[in-house]
Protein backbone atom coordinates (compact mmCIF):
# COMPACT_ATOMS: atom_id res chain seq x y z
CA UNK A 1 0.00 0.00 0.00
CA UNK A 2 0.92 3.17 -1.09
CA UNK A 3 1.88 6.13 1.48
CA UNK A 4 -1.08 7.86 -0.76
CA UNK A 5 -3.48 5.30 -0.17
CA UNK A 6 -2.70 5.06 3.45
CA UNK A 7 -3.63 8.59 3.74
CA UNK A 8 -6.74 8.05 1.69
CA UNK A 9 -8.00 5.69 3.92
CA UNK A 10 -7.34 7.72 6.80
CA UNK A 11 -4.44 5.67 8.45
CA UNK A 12 -0.61 6.52 9.34
CA UNK A 13 2.17 4.71 8.43
CA UNK A 14 4.96 4.04 11.29
CA UNK A 15 9.08 2.93 10.19
CA UNK A 16 9.94 -0.86 10.06
CA UNK A 17 13.21 -2.74 9.58
CA UNK A 18 14.80 -1.93 6.02
CA UNK A 19 12.91 1.68 6.28
CA UNK A 20 9.79 -0.17 5.17
CA UNK A 21 6.38 1.59 5.48
CA UNK A 22 3.73 -0.12 7.90
CA UNK A 23 -0.46 1.59 8.22
CA UNK A 24 -0.74 2.01 11.95
CA UNK A 25 -4.01 0.08 12.65
CA UNK A 26 -7.05 2.83 13.22
CA UNK A 27 -8.69 0.53 15.75
CA UNK A 28 -7.12 -1.21 18.37
CA UNK A 29 -8.52 -2.72 21.49
CA UNK A 30 -7.37 -3.55 25.17
CA UNK A 31 -6.82 -7.18 26.58
CA UNK A 32 -10.26 -6.63 28.40
CA UNK A 33 -12.05 -5.69 24.95
CA UNK A 34 -10.53 -8.98 23.46
CA UNK A 35 -11.79 -10.85 25.73
CA UNK A 36 -15.07 -9.56 25.54
CA UNK A 37 -15.29 -10.26 22.28
CA UNK A 38 -14.50 -13.47 22.00
CA UNK A 39 -16.29 -14.48 24.64
CA UNK A 40 -19.52 -12.72 23.21
CA UNK A 41 -18.65 -14.60 19.83
CA UNK A 42 -18.35 -17.76 21.03
CA UNK A 43 -22.01 -17.44 22.52
CA UNK A 44 -23.83 -15.04 19.89
CA UNK A 45 -21.39 -16.10 16.47
CA UNK A 46 -19.74 -13.45 14.06
CA UNK A 47 -19.98 -9.51 15.97
CA UNK A 48 -19.57 -6.19 14.25
CA UNK A 49 -19.16 -2.87 15.71
CA UNK A 50 -20.67 0.67 15.05
CA UNK A 51 -19.07 3.78 16.34
CA UNK A 52 -22.17 6.24 15.09
CA UNK A 53 -22.92 9.44 15.35
CA UNK A 54 -26.32 8.75 15.72
CA UNK A 55 -29.07 10.29 18.11
CA UNK A 56 -29.94 6.77 20.31
CA UNK A 57 -26.51 6.66 22.61
CA UNK A 58 -24.69 9.92 20.87
CA UNK A 59 -20.97 8.36 20.50
CA UNK A 60 -20.90 5.12 22.23
CA UNK A 61 -19.67 1.90 20.53
CA UNK A 62 -22.33 -0.41 19.76
CA UNK A 63 -21.86 -3.87 19.51
CA UNK A 64 -24.25 -6.10 17.35
CA UNK A 65 -24.46 -9.28 15.26
CA UNK A 66 -22.32 -9.44 12.42
CA UNK A 67 -25.13 -7.95 9.51
CA UNK A 68 -27.90 -6.59 12.02
CA UNK A 69 -26.66 -3.30 11.63
CA UNK A 70 -26.96 -1.66 8.16
CA UNK A 71 -24.02 0.50 7.12
CA UNK A 72 -24.25 2.97 4.23
CA UNK A 73 -22.27 5.17 2.11
CA UNK A 74 -21.35 7.37 4.81
CA UNK A 75 -20.21 4.76 6.87
CA UNK A 76 -15.95 3.80 7.17
CA UNK A 77 -14.48 0.35 7.83
CA UNK A 78 -11.75 1.30 10.52
CA UNK A 79 -11.03 -1.95 10.87
CA UNK A 80 -11.32 -5.11 13.13
CA UNK A 81 -11.23 -6.37 16.70
CA UNK A 82 -10.79 -9.88 16.69
CA UNK A 83 -12.11 -10.92 13.79
CA UNK A 84 -14.72 -8.29 14.06
CA UNK A 85 -15.10 -5.39 11.65
CA UNK A 86 -15.58 -1.99 13.12
CA UNK A 87 -17.22 0.62 11.60
CA UNK A 88 -17.54 4.45 12.16
CA UNK A 89 -19.37 7.15 10.47
CA UNK A 90 -16.97 9.06 8.48
CA UNK A 91 -18.01 12.78 9.72
CA UNK A 92 -17.61 11.75 13.10
CA UNK A 93 -14.07 10.22 12.22
CA UNK A 94 -13.05 13.68 10.58
CA UNK A 95 -14.47 15.91 13.33
CA UNK A 96 -12.50 13.84 15.86
CA UNK A 97 -9.32 14.48 13.79
CA UNK A 98 -8.01 10.91 12.76
CA UNK A 99 -6.43 8.97 15.60
CA UNK A 100 -5.80 5.83 16.77
CA UNK A 101 -9.50 4.35 17.95
CA UNK A 102 -9.00 2.36 21.37
CA UNK A 103 -11.95 -0.45 22.24
CA UNK A 104 -12.29 -0.99 25.66
CA UNK A 105 -14.63 -2.01 28.45
CA UNK A 106 -16.33 -0.72 31.73
CA UNK A 107 -18.62 -1.38 34.38
CA UNK A 108 -22.16 -0.81 33.20
CA UNK A 109 -25.07 -1.89 31.16
CA UNK A 110 -24.47 -1.09 27.66
CA UNK A 111 -26.66 1.65 26.03
CA UNK A 112 -28.39 2.02 23.33
CA UNK A 113 -29.17 -1.44 21.38
CA UNK A 114 -25.77 -2.40 21.78
CA UNK A 115 -25.15 -6.49 23.15
CA UNK A 116 -23.13 -5.89 26.63
CA UNK A 117 -19.66 -6.54 26.78
CA UNK A 118 -20.25 -9.50 30.09
CA UNK A 119 -22.00 -9.37 32.81
CA UNK A 120 -22.40 -5.96 34.13
CA UNK A 121 -20.10 -4.50 31.39
CA UNK A 122 -20.56 -2.63 28.41
CA UNK A 123 -18.15 -1.07 25.25
CA UNK A 124 -16.41 2.50 25.02
CA UNK A 125 -13.35 3.91 23.17
CA UNK A 126 -11.05 6.60 23.32
CA UNK A 127 -8.73 8.15 20.57
CA UNK A 128 -5.34 8.19 20.94
CA UNK A 129 -3.51 11.37 18.23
Amino acid sequence: MTSREVAERGGRQIAARGDRRLAEPRVIATEAAREAVRRLRAARGPLMFVQSAGCCAGTVPMCFPDGEYLTGPGDLLLGSVACSPFYIDQRLYHAWHPGQLILDVAPGPPEGFSLAAGEGLHFVTQWRV
